[in-house]
């Protein structure tokens, strides 16, 4: 079984690392913030604080031994590039990271990164361009058999909470967005009502997500 490490837990970073915790991986989460570290704690396999720039506590963590790093740092951009070029010499043979622009992503890619996303700029111009009208609007391939999907919210989920419709333990998703008309929300609560013709992002492995297709 694969095992991933998601460096970076901001509201990005939780959803990817809850998500593949809930699918049944083993995930390490790492951030220096020491609040972020307990709140995520309980929700993944390990969670750690450290600073993502220091080489040889990432490799006192056996960071080597995993399959998957996903690196989301989001505002300071030097700990981004260290990150990821710290995880690629560490030997992890697949690396995902977030960037801030096209610049951020030209640095990264030089880095070493085998993949590059734009996980909020990318969702807000994917999801104003919700053109189709099937429930299945768009999809990005994050990873191998993982994806980021935009939809439109179920009938049966309108007027409940993400709280309520227990979407990680019931389909193995997990929301990171909500768009409802033009307003975008980027940081979704467990008390976040779901409304009529609601537009949501999550992310989830791809089996999972054709169920919804359906």
């Amino acid at each position: 079984m694969k095992q991933f490490v998601v460096i970076g837990c901001g509201s990005f970073g939780t959803s990817v690392a809850v998500t593949l915790y809930n699918l049944g991986y083993d995930v390490l989460a790492i951030d220096k913030n020491e609040e972020k570290v307990q709140e995520i704690s309980d929700k993944v396999t390990y969670a750690v604080q450290a600073d993502a720039i220091d080489e040889n506590t990432l490799k006192s963590l056996g960071l080597r031994n995993f399959d998957v790093a996903v690196v989301t740092i989001g505002s300071d951009l030097q700990a981004s590039i260290m990150a990821t070029l710290i995880t690629k010499e560490l030997g992890i043979k697949f690396v995902i990271a977030k960037a801030q622009n096209a610049l951020h992503a030209k640095v990264l890619e030089k880095t070493g990164a085998d993949k590059v996303v734009f996980p909020e700029r990318d969702m807000g111009s994917r999801v104003a361009r919700s053109l189709v009208s099937s429930n299945i609007l768009d999809h990005i391939e994050f990873a191998p058999d993982y994806s980021i999907v935009e939809f439109t919210a179920l009938d049966e989920w309108v007027n409940k909470t993400l709280q309520q419709l227990k979407l990680p333990s019931k389909y193995g998703i997990n929301v990171i967005a909500i768009r409802h008309g033009k307003e975008i929300n980027i940081t979704p609560y467990a008390d976040d009502k779901i409304n009529k013709e609601d537009v949501l992002i999550v992310i989830g492995h791809n089996e999972d997500l054709k169920t919804l297709e359906k």
